[in-house]
């Protein structure tokens, strides 16, 4: 999938692999997100394939010169190749703290209620920056990259999941937490 995301940065612009990683942090980085040396990885195997190129950018200063990437016509066929083929299974749910809960019989109650009123507060920290995130805020990543007000719009249908998710994810620590509460003097919580 990296490839994919790359190749997608790609289309906007030609761009170097620091700035990949700057703009995944920026924008994509809640639901994928990737390595430095991830990215040079993909980005070679992407130009051993054909589907980019590459060009040394010397520097004008005391920074060292740059490798700047663009998409060549097949990297474009592949990328709208990927983007037209239907998802038609779930993408499997890999959450270290549901896996802990799923075991957390064994743990000590008061430690468990601990570790997840920390995790709530992390998630409600998260939804309040998605929430927070404004027009103006994605107007300037889209003259950035050069993309279009269609574009923006479907980043604000990402941010929309991303709120989505936190306030689920929220409600559903919220329970279990009152579950344990509730619960914590009965045998074998």
């Amino acid at each position: 999938m990296l490839r994919y995301a790359l190749l997608g940065f790609l289309y906007y612009r030609p761009l170097a692999g620091y700035d990949l990683k700057q703009i995944m942090d920026d924008s994509t980085a809640n639901f994928w997100h990737a390595d430095l040396s991830q990215i040079y990885k993909v980005l070679k195997k992407l130009e051993t394939d054909g589907a980019i190129t590459s060009e040394v950018e010397p520097s004008e200063s005391e920074h060292p010169d740059r490798r700047v990437y663009t998409i060549t016509t097949a990297g474009r066929k592949q990328l709208v190749e990927w983007l037209s083929t239907p998802m038609t299974e779930l993408s499997p749910l890999k959450e270290p703290l549901i896996l802990k809960t799923f075991f957390s019989a064994l743990a000590d109650t008061p430690l468990l209620i601990a570790q997840l009123r920390i995790q709530r507060e992390l998630h409600r920290k998260r939804l309040a920056e998605f929430q927070a995130k404004d027009q103006a805020e994605l107007e300037r990543k889209r003259g950035l990259l050069g993309a279009t007000h269609r574009d923006t719009l479907l980043w604000e249908a990402t941010v929309r999941a991303g709120i989505l998710y936190e306030a689920a994810y929220v409600q559903w620590l919220d329970e279990t937490l009152e579950m344990l509460e509730t619960h914590a003097n009965d045998a074998g919580l």
